[in-house]
């Protein structure tokens, strides 16, 4: 494949798509990173408790979103895995902030009631 696209060819696609000229396995990675960081954002973000089968169908329907995803990254050069990392470490960020301070509150709430 490498052969039949000339690097002037390759001056016109988005950087994924060069690379994955180079490389086609780069594609297929960046599609299960895109994946696992669409997971764990939802997981930080929205999740909540659910039936066994709606988890499994929310599950299904995020994999598919994430797929269009990453076929506008692929497609467009939009910094969707860049937007999804970000995401993570702020809502990361935030859910460790709200566990220290539900945490704080617990202790005070069981000093005060002593």
């Amino acid at each position: 494949m490498k052969d039949n696209i000339s690097q002037a060819d390759l001056g016109q696609y988005t950087w994924l798509m060069q690379q994955t000229a180079d490389n086609p396995w780069l594609g297929f990675w960046t599609c299960i990173i895109t994946v696992i960081l669409g997971v764990i954002v939802f997981k930080l973000g929205f999740a909540q408790k659910l039936p066994l089968l709606k988890s499994i169908i929310i599950y299904t329907m995020l994999v598919i979103g994430c797929f269009f995803l990453w076929t506008m990254e692929f497609a467009f050069g939009a910094p969707i895995m860049a937007v999804l990392a970000i995401s993570a470490l702020f809502l990361g960020g935030y859910r460790f902030r709200l566990h220290l301070h539900r945490k704080q509150n617990e202790q005070s709430g069981s000093q005060s009631s002593s």
